[in-house]
């Protein structure tokens, strides 16, 4: 969102932006600073010596006629700066010299002065080479006072005699290194800084829960941080179990089953009175994570203590049988061809006996007919008589099957990627799930950062926190008492329906993590 958009810009709204992007605004100070060194360094040398001289009225040992003197010639001092400026005066310096320069270039090299108070005249020359600078002033102050002579005559009281002797320059007077750098740094700091407001109010991504449900006018019920490791087959699914569980070193880990248990607990409060039984999770795009998520919400949601079909409705990509590590080849598409029993193709996960997952089955040519078929309300009714249904299904933008769908369940959560999906798309994809009369459950932020500047606007800026409560576990592993698993024992005990539509069977070990790699699989959850 545009920053012109909020209703109440801080100060600290552009402190925020300054911190996200400070490596840019660094590097293009940086570059033209380096930029102002260079051009100083192409910039031809030039040297400049000083030499002065002083006008005189006489000499006399009676202190009146000093006083008188010296006033005298203070006065006279005025008309010698144009005498000292004139051409003739230059013309005699390239004479003396024999230079090749001409005239002008001569006086426009020159600065001619007086000292206030004095009766002296300064005489500065710039010049290429140290050399050439110092004898062209001692020459001017020469040819001051024999300029002086022609115009006063012989007999004249008035004196101009060489003061101070020009000396040759050690270091160039220009150009300023100093000041092309410090130039180039200022011009790069101004430059940085106003490329990152630009850069943001421009930005149509997605950066802040914020900015979200004030453009959308729809709710993020969580947030999920990025993941280090994992993004292979089933690596998708975390280990840790969040909490004071600690099966896992990484905080990643850790923060991801957190965020996943903050999203179970606003489904379950969503709606009390009628709490929805069967949702869709889609994206805007491919690749924006949802079937990362689909996995360890059903995942944590069976944890603790629930009933949980995942299906794969994605019939054009699946990936959730790659992403549970079980057959793929039977499922959904057969129970709708009605050439197989939702009981044999149901299949089992996890320790919990709580999950079961139902595949795709084989890729049909239809799959927006057979998702809005009236059998598959049907097996939809069904299976949420006994268990959540989490639906799997395609992006929103490219195809209709996730809107056709989720006009059949309770609602759609949409995952959207953080500083990947733009407002736009999000945008168009409630629209399109509003042309269908479809409810919107939500928004999830996935790969959201846990730290800098850009975490503030998920609300991670407490991973310290998150290291600090992992560490004081894991120390506590040792002497911990073991509890037993009271959601596995009592959904067992129970011996309830949904365990029978979940599965009849003991429910198989959660597979290996050595499964095939998936073909959207990226740091962050991948998707297709």
């Amino acid at each position: 969102m545009p920053i012109w958009e909020c209703k109440d810009v801080r100060v600290v709204d552009y402190w925020k932006i300054f911190r996200a992007r400070w490596l840019t605004i660094f590097a293009i100070t940086a570059v033209s600073g380096l930029l102002g060194f260079g051009l100083a360094a192409i910039q031809p040398k030039q040297y400049t010596s000083d030499a002065s001289g002083m006008l005189t009225a006489g000499s006399s040992s009676d202190l009146g006629s000093a006083l008188t003197g010296d006033s005298f010639a203070k006065s006279r001092v005025t008309s010698y700066l144009d005498v000292a400026n004139s051409r003739s005066v230059a013309e005699r310096v390239k004479e003396n010299l024999g230079l090749e320069e001409s005239v002008d270039a001569l006086r426009a090299n020159t600065t001619v002065s007086n000292p206030p108070e004095t009766s002296n005249i300064k005489v500065s020359v710039t010049a290429s080479t140290p050399e050439q600078a110092r004898d062209i002033a001692e020459a001017w102050i020469v040819a001051i006072g024999e300029q002086s002579l022609e115009i006063e005559g012989a007999g004249t009281i008035v004196q101009f005699q060489s003061l101070d002797s020009a000396q040759i320059p050690t270091s160039p007077s220009s150009p300023d290194i100093r000041l092309y750098v410090l130039g180039g740094i200022l011009v790069g700091a101004v430059m940085g800084i106003a490329y990152a407001i630009v850069w943001h109010q421009f930005d149509r991504r997605i950066r802040a829960v914020e900015h979200v449900e004030s453009t959308t006018g729809v709710a993020v019920i969580g947030t999920i941080p990025r993941r280090k490791t994992g993004g292979v087959g089933n690596d998708r699914i975390v280990t840790s179990k969040g909490g004071n569980d600690r099966e896992s070193d990484d905080i990643s880990e850790y923060a991801v089953a957190e965020s996943m248990r903050r999203i179970r607990t606003n489904l379950q409060f969503m709606d009390v009175d009628n709490p929805p039984r069967v949702i869709t999770v889609t994206s805007s795009i491919p690749g924006e994570g949802k079937s990362f998520v689909i996995a360890n919400l059903a995942n944590t949601i069976a944890q603790a203590g629930e009933q949980v079909v995942v299906i794969d409705g994605d019939l054009r990509r699946p990936v959730v049988a790659e992403t549970f590590g079980i057959v793929g080849s039977v499922g959904l598409t057969d129970v709708l061809a009605g050439t197989a029993e939702l009981r044999d193709v149901l299949q089992p996960w996890g320790d919990t006996g709580n999950l079961a997952v139902l595949a795709a089955g084989s890729v049909p040519p239809n799959p927006s007919e057979l998702l809005s078929s009236k059998t598959m309300g049907k097996l939809l009714d069904e299976i949420s008589q006994h268990a959540i249904v989490l639906i799997d299904t395609p992006p929103l933008l490219p195809v209709t099957d996730a809107a056709l769908l989720t006009a059949k369940t309770s609602g759609a959560i949409i995952v959207a990627s953080a500083n990947k999906t733009t407002f736009d798309e999000l945008g168009q994809s409630l629209a399109n799930l509003r042309k269908v009369k479809g409810r919107s459950l939500g928004v999830i932020i996935n790969r959201v950062p846990m730290r800098g500047a850009q975490a503030d606007g998920y609300g991670y800026r407490y991973r310290n926190y998150y290291r600090r409560s992992a560490d004081e576990t894991t120390s506590a592993k040792g002497t911990a008492r073991s509890f037993p698993d009271t959601g596995s024992q009592r959904a067992a005990a129970e011996g309830s329906p949904a365990s029978t539509a979940v599965g009849s069977e003991k429910s198989s070990p959660q597979p290996s993590h050595g499964g095939r790699r998936s073909r959207a699989a990226d740091a962050g959850g991948g998707d297709s």
